[in-house]
């Protein structure tokens, strides 16, 4: 069969439902070979965003998602995306094309060496220069994609190449079960733990994983112990739980951070130096035990004293199986700040000032959310209330970035949870910066027929970066602009438009939205005018005094 077919078929021997992208001349045979598979092309109006769908839907099943493009600049267009997936450790796969490798007619037109510029944004990355290695390569691929630590591959399929002839035949998907950590370290681990007078535990985004979730549980329930989440942790135990402190949203001076200034031991279940720090080591001061699938990348703020490495859920069952929660455990300091900090956090939650209040803002999409709603956060400062505000009732409820931290990903986010998770409301927030990055896809939102609502937060500015400018006490400067009428802006693709006028107005329109179905866009003005006092200034203040 032709390679181009082959490819097809070893992609669905994998389970690929769903390729993102936009296909280019040098994709042709391989665009024929998908018309008569099972595969669904997604057509996206960005590379970028296609990418960023192909990631959230590696994200949300644990399966590599496929994004396609064609040589030069489609290929360039994916780096954001390849670098999203790789630091936020989602599994992807990039095919890109490429002019014919034997013997091409167009000398250098559109040539860029794409395999050495994915080299140092992915875990695997090859040149097909022959039919015949295509199962392995892809195979392969699959392999370094789906495998802890998750993250981006890509492969590079030449025209020529694409049209060669094969009899090799596609390498069928294998089973493996991730190394366990050795009994003596889970002895050195339980003794660690029980000496401990204050500890504490810590969930990062590498314990977001089905299984994990329900050993987490299992482990809180033994122990009693209150535990915190990173930003890519939310949600991976229900942040309703008694024991729940709350989300390490700002680096340092939250409330949060006078329980971890307590804490004698943090145990840090999936986190790693690729996140925004949720504390910083000191010497002398607590200690930490590491808790993942790989050993603890080092530096200046995070040097874990005992790392307890295999698979994250099978080591938790170890803990509490054995483990004997001691009486000299101490934890009502941690549960002071856990009744300071859930107090302050619903101050401003019926402030009724328009444009609306951030504290506000949370508070109403909580309400309007289900327990398995998913919301998807572009960058910015809204992202902060949200991680800190906002209460995951269920993993990968929170779709936000806090890893690259990249601008432009919260509409083809949320176009890709509601393709996987089409029963479900799924609501994009984005800034009015961010927005504009990707708001093309909202013509591919409403071609595939999607039941999606978008809140574009507009400020007229870049929110995120004047919040900054402000704390390091310089002048407002360089960073307001001017947006189009969102609402027409919508209209024009086919969705419906929408234009927030007062706080009050708020929670019926959502439900309105979610109720008609259909790709919604609502504008809602946000007063951030009180970011830099609330945030920098009065929360920091305030906790010290706990």
């Amino acid at each position: 069969m032709k390679a181009s077919t082959l490819f097809v078929k070893a992609l669905e021997s994998e389970g690929v439902r769903y390729i993102f992208g936009i296909p280019g001349e040098e994709n042709l045979d391989f665009l024929e070979a998908l018309r008569g598979s099972s595969i669904q092309l997604i057509l996206t109006r960005h590379e970028q965003a296609a990418g960023f769908m192909a990631a959230t839907y590696g994200r949300l099943t644990g399966r590599a998602g496929v994004c396609l493009s064609t040589l030069g600049p489609g290929a360039t267009n994916l780096v954001t995306a390849a670098a999203y997936a790789q630091l936020g450790a989602m599994p992807m796969l990039m095919i890109t094309g490429q002019k014919p490798i034997k013997a091409s007619k167009q000398g250098q037109f559109q040539i860029v060496d794409v395999v050495d510029m994915m080299r140092p944004l992915t875990k695997f990355t090859r040149q097909i220069r022959s039919a015949h290695t295509i199962p392995a390569y892809v195979r392969e691929a699959f392999r370094h994609a789906e495998g802890e630590r998750p993250g981006a591959v890509h492969l590079e399929l030449p025209e020529d190449i694409a049209r060669e002839k094969s009899d090799v035949e596609v390498i069928a998907k294998s089973q493996f079960d991730l190394p366990q950590a050795g009994s003596h370290s889970i002895r050195a681990a339980i003794e660690m733990i029980e000496q401990a007078h204050h500890p504490l535990l810590l969930i990062g985004a590498g314990a977001n994983r089905q299984h994990t979730c329900r050993a987490l549980s299992a482990f809180i329930e033994k122990t009693a112990m209150p535990f915190f989440s990173t930003q890519m942790g939310k949600g991976v135990v229900d942040e309703r739980h008694p024991l729940f402190l709350g989300n390490a949203a700002l680096s340092a001076n939250d409330y949060l951070h006078r329980a971890i200034e307590a804490a004698d031991l943090v145990i840090n279940v999936g986190h790693d130096v690729v996140e925004k720090p949720p504390f910083f080591m000191q010497k002398n001061g607590f200690k930490v035990l590491h808790i993942n699938y790989l050993t603890a990348t080092i530096d200046s703020v995070y040097y874990p004293q005992m790392g307890l490495i295999g698979d994250i859920s099978s080591s938790l069952q170890q803990l509490t199986e054995v483990i004997s929660p001691p009486a000299h455990w101490d934890f009502k300091r941690f549960m002071v700040v856990k009744r300071h900090l859930d107090r302050q956090l619903l101050e401003g939650c019926e402030d009724e000032r328009f444009p609306v209040y951030p504290q506000r803002l949370v508070a109403e999409v909580r309400k309007a959310m289900p327990d398995d709603g998913i919301i998807t956060l572009d960058n910015g400062v809204y992202k902060i209330w949200f991680a800190r505000n906002y209460r995951a009732y269920r993993s990968n409820t929170v779709l936000l970035d806090n890893a690259l931290a990249t601008m432009g990903a919260g509409l083809p986010s949320a176009m890709a949870a509601k393709m996987v998770h089409p029963d479900r409301r799924v609501l994009a927030i984005c800034g009015d910066g961010g927005f504009m990055m990707n708001s093309q896809e909202l013509e591919t939102a409403v071609r595939l027929k999607l039941d999606l609502l978008v809140l574009v937060l507009r400020d007229n500015a870049y929110g995120m970066i004047k919040w900054k400018q402000a704390n390091m006490g310089f002048n407002d400067f360089g960073l307001d602009y001017g947006n189009p009428d969102f609402p027409l802006y919508a209209k024009s693709y086919g969705a419906h438009g929408h234009r927030l006028t007062s706080a009050t107005e708020l929670s019926a329109l959502l439900e309105a939205c979610f109720t008609q179905g259909g790709v919604h866009l609502i504008e809602v003005p946000v007063d951030y005018s009180e970011n830099d006092r609330i945030l920098n200034h009065d929360i920091g203040e305030q906790s010290q005094h706990i």
